[in-house]
């Protein structure tokens, strides 16, 4: 029997008790009547969680064994002992592997070639003991790749620890610095430790520490400091290893800081002062600074300056803006830039040899897929490291010899079992938005399930950030796809897939353009036969969980069920909240509700703010306890509230995990488990058990 409708045999919902809390803002008057449950210290909190948790475990219970089907069907396309393509650093090849069994992966490395003998760097695995939750944040090798610096979270709420390991003797040193981002950066003396730390409520990098090997983190040199509560600060070394950076950034604006690798004592030097609404990023190459900036063009350029003129006036052009393609990135050549690009919602790369010959494009051949720029650390290479895949092709790993224009598989991601590409077909569809819009959708089905009418169709979508949803392959899709549903990706506004102003166009006071798109790429697909009205399903999280909050309010019915993944839902009040991670870097993507403009605005869309009297469709909210950026009480409320307003029959569900953060468990093998459970929930709603 699927989830829906209820009936009397099923368990009543968690009582949770209402206390009307009054939030004025503006001369308005909101009443939030779970307002108090945003305390995780408080024990009538954390019990109410738990009950919400047996309750949806209840509710759930009769697609036991399909979860476990589903999450064998998943852990057998994936082999479970795997190794990663090497890359080489001076005398060492990087990899990382996995073993069977095992839930985190292996950090190693050989010296010269694959050939001769491995060294264990990091074994996740080890350190992860003990821990309910263990991230690797990140890693990094000093100057004389003797001594490794590596940080960690056992919270899930971005909290690291770095520690230092002599990679000559395997000695874990007594150097420990905490509670810090875990991104840092090591000077060329082979000694000095760059490192960026956080404010403790809001968890807005903003300080730049410098600890020298062997001293006490307590004595470390504060480097540099970030005022601008609406700025965020980061780390990063130039390709060519002879300078150190530290950006300060929001949304729309950057500005660079910069210091010689060589000498970490020397002070800092600024590269361009910030400016309104200038982004711009740096690398260095020989006697030459190159920038990627959206001065003179909103879809970036790229210029160059010496190493004497930083400032705005002295850059010269490299790499002309154009109208309709974004230049998201760039990788430094001694002979070529390759420069990654959106075009049309699709990504691509162009080569452009820097003594002024014809620049030309990667051609992969086929009509939805994605590909990004791999490892690439030797700037003196003329092989270009890139991973492509897509909605039917495994990621796939290429080095391209930007002379002769020629691509060489490294390796191909193995599916295990009875996958075969061939049985897959993936589209690119257009479709009009309301205001004439053409907007991209990708989808992928199985070729043997029939295009009529009556296919149950699973609709993701994100829309915020500038961030641009990639068509790539997923292993566990193919679970929903051998049952015949449709896979699409709606490539809303408030991305970058076409552009600068796709995301400009879906932010601020044109946020409601992203939920339109993605109620027009829905009716589109069920008008081409794509979806059958009744089992059409959504799916999104974070700002794609705002997404699924915001259509269920504009239309109740559209959807049979949604899954709303870590949902950022009560936008308003946490907008107001300067005292909670991440609210004053995002002023520039939702406004500020300070201002009565934005409020009104923010007001008429916030999915927490907006439940009303409706049919609600069946819904699976998720959250985690330690969530550092959508914090875990939005979903909370959010369920309570449309459990207190619906009309309907369907069910709601809310699921906390009490051991990780926004991105989920660390443990690859509960990732699994976690995915098995959601497409259980789709599966049983599309009536396919």
């Amino acid at each position: 029997m699927a989830t829906h409708p209820a009936t009397s045999k099923d368990p009543e919902p968690p009582m949770v008790a209402k206390k009307p809390k009054k939030l004025c803002s503006h001369g308005h008057t909101r009443i939030d009547s779970y307002h108090w449950l945003k305390d995780r210290k408080n024990k009538e909190v954390i019990q109410y969680l738990e009950a919400e948790n047996k309750y949806t475990a209840s509710m759930t219970a009769h697609t036991t064994k399909l979860q476990k089907k589903l999450y064998k069907e998943i852990q057998g396309r994936i082999p479970q002992t795997d190794t990663s393509v090497p890359y080489k650093i001076d005398n060492y090849v990087y990899y990382a592997r996995h073993e069977d069994s095992k839930a985190h992966p292996i950090y190693c490395r050989r010296p010269s070639s694959m050939r001769r003998k491995e060294q264990i760097i990091l074994d996740v695995n080890k350190l992860a003991e003990g821990f309910d939750f263990y991230e690797l944040t990140d890693f990094e090798v000093s100057s004389q790749q003797n001594i490794l610096a590596y940080s960690f979270d056992t919270l899930g709420r971005r909290i690291n620890t770095i520690r230092l390991k002599n990679l000559e003797t395997g000695e874990i040193l007594e150097d420990k610095i905490s509670n810090v981002t875990g991104e840092m950066v090591w000077a060329n003396d082979n000694k000095s430790l760059f490192y960026s730390k956080q404010d403790s409520d809001t968890l807005r990098p903003y300080q730049v520490f410098m600890h020298l090997l062997g001293t006490d983190s307590n004595r470390d040199l504060l480097i540099f400091e970030e005022p601008d509560n609406t700025y965020s600060v980061a780390l990063s070394k130039s390709k060519s290893r002879q300078y150190l950076f530290i950006s300060s950034h929001n949304t729309l604006s950057s500005e660079y800081h910069y210091l010689e690798a060589d000498n970490p004592e020397n002070s800092l030097q600024i590269f361009q002062p910030r400016q309104v609404n200038h982004d711009y990023q740096v690398d260095h190459l020989e006697d030459t600074f190159l920038i990627r900036t959206n001065s003179g063009g909103h879809n970036f350029r790229i210029m160059k300056t010496s190493l004497k003129n930083t400032e705005l006036c002295h850059w010269k052009e490299v790499v002309p803006h154009q109208e309709e393609v974004l230049l998201t990135d760039f990788e430094i050549f001694k002979d070529f830039l390759a420069i990654t690009e959106q075009n049309n919602g699709l990504p691509r790369v162009r080569i452009v040899p820097l003594d002024g010959k014809p620049e030309h494009c990667i051609d992969f051949g086929e009509e939805v897929y994605t590909v990004y720029t791999d490892s690439n650390p030797n700037p003196e290479d003329t092989l270009l490291r890139y991973v492509y895949s897509s909605m039917t092709t495994p990621p796939s790993t290429f080095d391209y010899d930007m002379k002769k224009k020629k691509s060489r598989l490294l390796k191909q991601e193995t599916i295990l079992g009875d996958f075969n590409s061939n049985d897959y077909k993936s589209e690119r569809h257009y479709t009009k938005s309301r205001d004439g819009v053409d907007i991209p959708i990708s989808l992928v089905y199985k070729k043997t399930t029939p295009v009529n009418g009556h296919n149950p169709l699973l609709l993701y979508g994100y829309g915020s950030y500038g961030i641009s949803v990639e068509a790539d392959f997923g292993p566990a899709r193919l679970s929903l796809l051998n049952r015949g549903f449709v896979f699409a990706i709606a490539h809303i506004r408030g991305g970058q897939e076409k552009g600068r102003k796709w995301y400009e166009n879906g932010r601020l006071f044109q946020k409601k353009n992203s939920f339109n798109d993605f109620v027009d790429c829905a009716e589109y697909l069920v008008d081409q036969g794509y979806a059958d009205s009744n089992r059409l399903f959504a799916i999104g999280g974070s700002a794609g969980g705002l997404l699924m909050g915001a259509i269920m309010n504009m239309h109740p019915k559209l959807f049979k069920a949604i899954v709303a993944q870590v949902p950022f839902v009560d936008v308003v009040t946490t907008m107001l909240d300067e005292s909670i991670p991440l609210t004053t870097s995002e002023y520039d993507e939702w406004g500020n509700p300070k201002d009565s403009e934005y409020y009104n605005y923010m007001l008429s869309y916030s999915p927490y703010d907006n439940v009303k009297k409706a049919d609600y469709p069946s819904l699976l909210v998720t959250t985690a306890l330690h969530d550092s950026q959508v914090q875990f009480w939005e979903p909370v409320k959010w369920v309570a509230k449309l459990r207190e307003f619906t009309t309907g029959t369907e069910d709601i569900l809310l699921k906390t995990n009490f051991e990780s953060g926004h991105r989920g468990t660390s443990d690859r093998y509960k990732r699994y488990e976690e995915i098995a459970f959601y497409y259980a929930f789709l599966i049983d709603h599309a009536l396919l058990v």
